[in-house]
């Protein structure tokens, strides 16, 4: 459970649909007018901050895990079932099971205006820029140039918008 005043900033007009789930929320910064859809999970980090622009929509059943720290600008539009990760274990050592190898972590930034369709998956260290659309589906494992349209698995250029 979470209240208003255990988050870093939570702006005005910010709506959490049922059963939100919110992790470190004194590491969440929240700005105005924001919508969180229902089992969405806001994932804070201990040590990083989550930082949610002016405007932004988050559909239902997201997980946004900000261990290496996320920006998501202002008008976002992130669809239902999206998943942003921000750390992964390096695995390098076989002798040890991959969940005990050392985490990377690496920030997160989804630039103004940009969108991100159902169902997608946001990988460590991505960017994705100003007024880009990333496709339903899509796994972005490269960074998305400002104002394009990439989809797919992996996510690719497909045009200019």
């Amino acid at each position: 459970m979470f209240k208003e005043e255990d988050f870093k900033k939570l702006g005005e007009n910010v709506i959490f649909e049922d059963n939100v789930l919110v992790f470190h929320p004194e590491n969440i910064e929240i700005g105005n007018n924001v919508y969180i859809g229902h089992n969405t999970i806001l994932k804070g980090y201990y040590n990083n901050n989550m930082s949610i622009g002016d405007h932004t929509w988050i559909g239902q059943n997201c997980f946004i895990h900000s261990a290496g720290r996320i920006t998501i600008g202002k008008c976002v539009g992130i669809g239902p079932m999206v998943k942003i990760l921000t750390s992964q274990h390096k695995g390098d050592n076989i002798k040890i099971p991959v969940l005990f190898t050392e985490l990377s972590t690496k920030e997160v930034v989804l630039e103004d205006g940009c969108d991100i369709g159902i169902g997608s998956i946001i990988l460590p260290g991505i960017t994705v820029g100003e007024g880009a659309i990333v496709g339903a589906g899509s796994v972005v494992t490269k960074d998305v140039e400002p104002y394009t349209i990439a989809a797919g698995v992996p996510a690719r250029l497909l045009k200019y918008r």
